[in-house]
């Protein structure tokens, strides 16, 4: 019988550590050996994209956080596109012309810490989420990035 997981987390950091700790997981992911892109019994899943979510954040992106890769459908970036809309998320949209999926998504996060440094937004560090498209699934034959960062909404009465 097979399986298949709908997430997977950890808690990690961006030191050098945590990073090479996401590399690891990824691989796991993208093997098969994490049943998630692909059930237990290594078929790959129509319709099924990997996400993923910042959350659980000891304080800000300098501390520790959980880091959960998720398999998505379609309507989740639906959704976000809708909290976008209503203030909750900025969206950052970043590709790479050589292909190269982590210079795009590097890309994409500088701007977030470029911004929230200038004061341009305040991140809520609720809840992030990061989709990364690989060259080789794009028309255009370019990684793509896609944030939706949680900013802080100012409710004034």
């Amino acid at each position: 019988m097979a399986y298949k997981l709908k997430e997977v987390t950890i808690r990690t950091n961006n030191s050098e550590e945590g990073t090479k700790m996401i590399s690891e997981i990824w691989r796991d992911i993208t093997s098969g050996k994490l049943p998630l892109l692909f059930d237990s019994e290594n078929i790959f899943q129509q319709g099924i994209s990997p996400v993923s979510k910042y959350s659980n954040y000891s304080s800000d992106e300098s501390q520790d956080y959980d880091l959960t890769i998720m398999a998505v459908t379609s309507d989740f970036f639906e959704k976000m596109e809708a909290a976008v809309s209503t203030g909750l998320y900025k969206k950052y949209v970043e590709k790479d012309e050589n292909g190269e999926i982590g210079i795009c998504a590097r890309k994409a996060w500088e701007k977030v810490w470029s911004e929230q440094k200038l004061g341009n937004i305040k991140r809520a560090f609720n809840e992030d989420y990061e989709s990364t498209v690989p060259s080789e699934y794009t028309k255009d034959g370019k990684a793509h990035c896609y944030l939706y960062i949680s900013i802080q909404v100012n409710i004034s009465k």
